[in-house]
């Protein structure tokens, strides 16, 4: 059985969860290097993770240089991906925050609830407001 030059299999032939991952690959440094966009490697890597055929993954990077490592990041400067992480995690903990603090006070404000009730979630918000401020002091940093 034949590729094409990325390695995919050609045309119609069903495509494996590796060449699915070897797509993503290539997008994900694709991105990292700046050559697309945080939207456009959003919606490529679903494209990417429902495609069933060699041409549909090839469409996808076709636009995309073949030797990715031309256009490598300078050294000790942060990639893109680290912002977008950062602000990705930034918000999955400001939303774990509100409401795991949202259930202790619910739960500090129901007669008869036991102390364990209230601390635990509160425990748990704190700790995720500490990982949030934890994470834009180092983006802070790593961008001076």
């Amino acid at each position: 059985m034949g590729t094409d030059a990325r390695g995919f299999p050609p045309g119609a032939l069903r495509v494996s969860d590796g060449d699915r991952d070897k797509a993503l690959s290539e997008l994900t440094e694709a991105y990292q290097i700046g050559r697309i966009t945080s939207e456009e490697f959003d919606q490529r890597s679903m494209q990417a993770l429902s495609a069933r055929t060699g041409k549909e993954l090839a469409a996808l990077v076709s636009d995309l240089p073949l030797d990715a490592g031309s256009a490598a990041p300078v050294a000790g400067q942060p990639r893109r991906s680290d912002g977008y992480l950062v602000a990705r995690l930034t918000v999955g903990g400001s939303l774990t925050t509100v409401c795991f603090g949202g259930v202790a006070v619910v739960n500090a404000l129901r007669p008869g609830v036991g102390a364990s009730a209230v601390l635990t979630p509160a425990a748990v918000a704190v700790l995720c407001l500490v990982l949030v401020i934890i994470l834009q002091v180092r983006a802070r940093s790593s961008r001076a």
